[in-house]
């Protein structure tokens, strides 16, 4: 989503009033049975999905089946049309555990470029999530065709050049989903969450392509959808090569032209195809 902003563009020494296409961002509030829990900052759209993959990286939902219902909140304190976009409110199945992790919940508000802002070590995801052992095997020229498969498909930041996207990719190379955010994590969360909510986890077939960089974030929101090759465009961080290695995971980075960086699990990756 975008809108149109007043801008003034200045090229060599002309100085001109013009209107430019700007990528939206807006607070979501996350409520959990009705009480406040979270509040993340995003691109409106796929708020649904954006909501599920964000619990499912904070745990509070570990499959489909702890997920009773999302939908936007309709209440007296949400009063009017535009804010109730901005309002969800999550149930569980099993409304008692709700109440204990609002009892112990951590408050969270996330930028745009915050992501979990390591919150957990890699040593207790070791103990919260199974290695990742999927047989997945893709080849190297196709991987390399992911970032321009995945651009082509960005169609709001050809409007504004202000968004990120994240791509789940099937190991034909086939486009499998894809979203767009001011915020990677949120686009992460977002194509994850469509498939939490599709009961499609864990994704052990399919490879997360990002358009920046591969944080811990990123790789610790892959390890709990199960998927087995996350590959970016830029670096990744040293947080990120280590958990990838621990849980498991193939990262790629610098995936550009005809080449790549392999970081951990090259045995995934085939070569000569």
């Amino acid at each position: 989503m975008s809108k149109q902003m007043h801008v003034t563009r200045v090229r060599a020494s002309k100085w001109e009033a013009a209107e430019d296409a700007v990528a939206i961002e807006e607070p979501l509030a996350v409520r959990l049975h009705g009480r406040p829990f979270s509040v993340i900052m995003r691109t409106p759209g796929a708020d649904r999905e954006l909501a599920a993959g964000f619990l499912l990286a904070e745990r509070v939902l570990r499959s489909a089946d702890d997920l009773g219902t999302i939908e936007y909140c309709t209440d007296a304190e949400v009063p009017d049309g535009a804010e109730r976009a901005n309002v969800v409110n999550v149930t569980l199945t099993d409304p008692a555990r709700a109440d204990e992790l609002l009892a112990a919940a951590r408050r969270v508000t996330t930028n745009a470029s915050c992501g979990l802002c390591g919150r957990q070590t890699i040593e207790s995801l070791a103990t919260d999530v199974e290695r990742i052992d999927s047989p997945l095997s893709i080849a190297a020229s196709m991987l390399t065709q992911l970032p321009e498969r995945l651009r082509r498909r960005q169609r709001v930041f050809d409007e504004t050049g202000g968004l990120h996207a994240a791509g789940l990719f099937l190991p034909t190379g086939e486009l499998l989903d894809i979203a767009e955010d001011v915020g990677r994590h949120n686009a992460v969360d977002k194509v994850i969450g469509r498939q939490l909510l599709r009961d499609a986890l864990p994704l052990s077939q399919s490879i997360l392509m990002v358009s920046g960089r591969s944080s811990f974030e990123i790789v610790q929101k892959a390890a709990f959808a199960g998927i087995p090759v996350v590959a970016a465009v830029s670096a990744p961080s040293s947080l990120a090569v280590e958990l990838a290695d621990a849980i498991g995971i193939t990262l790629a980075g610098f995936v550009r032209g005809e080449g790549f960086n392999l970081y951990t699990g090259p045995a995934r990756i085939r070569t000569g195809d």
